[in-house]
């Protein structure tokens, strides 16, 4: 397969709820030598705009609107002459950060062509309501944003998010992929479908 799987790290401030977190945000890069879909924007444009190297950028997609995931995402989009695909549910979100500015809304199923292969955009809702995970099969790959990681899902103690939705999610849209399936997350280390669901039950019961 000609394309590749590129990850940046950069840091900054999560705020929700009054609230205020330091955090580092991985940012992926799928493609190849010619052409890149970038997802999420996180905190600085400088890395992500390096990364890219000159390739077309097909599309800045957000895996949910939280802020931490969308900082840069308007201007990425202006400068690399990107749409920025966003699922409207998350609107409200987006509007704390980005408020008056568009972006092109995700669908469930949506498929997004980049290097020879398709993204298709699950809509997996629990951590915000408008979480979409990209699975790109040909690769085994699943980029997951905060909906699933390394250990549980992703944070549902703050507005807009709901545990038994995101437990929904993972059962329903992540846990019915190829155990192979390689998880690239949000945040953290990555894992396999495979290494966790054998734990949903654990997680159900713990109610994180």
């Amino acid at each position: 397969m000609s394309f590749r799987i590129d990850r940046v790290v950069t840091s900054g401030v999560f705020e929700l709820d009054g609230g205020s977190w330091e955090v580092d945000n991985n940012v992926w890069l799928i493609g190849d030598d010619h052409e890149v879909v970038v997802v999420d924007a996180a905190h600085d444009d400088k890395p992500i705009v390096e990364a890219v190297a000159g390739r077309k950028v097909v599309a800045v997609i957000c895996t949910h609107g939280h802020n931490d995931h969308v900082t840069f995402a308007p201007q990425l989009g202006e400068q690399l002459y990107a749409p920025v695909i966003l699922h409207p549910a998350d609107q409200q979100l987006w509007d704390m950060t980005h408020a008056g500015q568009a972006f092109w809304k995700a669908d469930d199923g949506q498929r997004v062509a980049v290097a020879g292969t398709e993204i298709e955009l699950l809509h997996t809702p629990g951590h915000s309501p408008g979480s979409v995970c990209l699975h790109l099969p040909e690769a085994k790959a699943l980029f997951t944003g905060d909906t699933l990681f390394a250990g549980g899902p992703g944070a549902t103690g703050r507005s807009f998010s709901d545990f038994p939705t995101i437990i929904g999610s993972i059962r329903e849209r992540l846990f019915s992929l190829p155990e192979d399936t390689r998880v690239h997350t949000g945040h953290g280390d990555g894992t396999t479908i495979g290494a966790e669901a054998p734990h949903l039950a654990e997680w159900i019961a713990r109610g994180y």
